[in-house]
């Protein structure tokens, strides 16, 4: 069983829903991004994306792309990111990991040899964010080759015939955007996913997770009962990690209390 199908099972039990935490590997160094990781889980992460700096992340808002830059200005390169996971996976068995990266990043060092090298670090999937579905096939098999799984990404205005490829390539958990635009923290939600999601469901894709726009503990509920199995947090994160691990594992406490549900209060005696 993957480590993915065994948390969204785990959690599913207890009725609570996953979150997810984004951090830039290398941001603001090599030794303290691997303390930040270590804040993740001891604050209560069910699952773990990181990205791998990268000189162009289209998909991401000025909060991560800076955290890019810093990490690129450290010397941290994509041999450093592997080690830190494999490193973490030494620590952390069963928490998923997975990294959200660039066509780019692929290309330069090989489709098959970059996925190889991801597994062997202890990653579970890879997201490709600037890879449209119809290039994503070959991204699909250097994947299953390598044994991640493929993460994919939906939004509500996706087309049936669109989410129907998705549900046939993807595993792992399907991300769907919060809102429409780049990463980046923001007020409110303004969700609008009941197709989708029950589009998704009916295609048997792998669980939703809604990212995108997820910084605060209300957001984390309003995800989750708009019917998703999860949020991943990524901006609001990189923001307090300038301020360090303990601050980070507080942050991250405060949003998986987010996830689990409120038990009835017990009637006086």
């Amino acid at each position: 069983m993957s480590r993915y199908k065994s948390m969204f099972e785990r959690l599913a039990s207890r009725g609570e829903g996953a979150f997810g935490a984004f951090l830039m590997l290398g941001d603001p160094d090599v030794e303290t991004s691997a303390e930040l990781l270590d804040a993740l889980v001891e604050g209560g992460a069910d699952m773990i994306e990181v990205g791998i700096p990268f000189s162009d992340p289209v998909a991401d808002g000025p909060v991560i792309q800076e955290a890019a830059v810093r990490a690129l200005k450290a010397g941290t390169r994509v041999d450093d990111c592997f080690r830190l996971l494999g490193e973490f996976r030494q620590r952390h068995s069963e928490i998923p990991v997975g990294i959200l990266t660039y066509a780019n990043l692929l290309t330069a060092r090989g489709r098959d040899r970059f996925c190889s090298n991801a597994a062997e670090a202890g990653v579970d999937s890879i997201l490709v964010a600037d890879v449209p579905f119809l290039e994503a096939e070959p991204f699909a098999e250097s994947a299953r080759e390598a044994g991640l799984d493929l993460i994919m990404i939906a939004a509500p205005n996706t087309p049936g015939q669109t989410l129907t490829k998705i549900a046939r390539l993807s595993s792992g958990y399907t991300y769907c955007v919060a809102r429409a635009g780049v990463t980046g923290v923001r007020d409110d939600l303004a969700l609008e996913h009941d197709t989708l999601l029950s589009q998704l469901k009916a295609l048997k894709a792998p669980p939703a997770v809604l990212g995108f726009g997820i910084s605060t503990p209300e957001h984390v509920r309003q995800a989750l009962e708009s019917g998703a199995a999860g949020v991943i947090s990524g901006s609001a994160i990189v923001n307090v990690a300038k301020d360090g691990p303990d601050v980070v594992r507080k942050f991250v406490a405060e949003m998986k209390a987010a996830t689990i549900p409120l038990q009835p209060a017990r009637a006086s005696a």
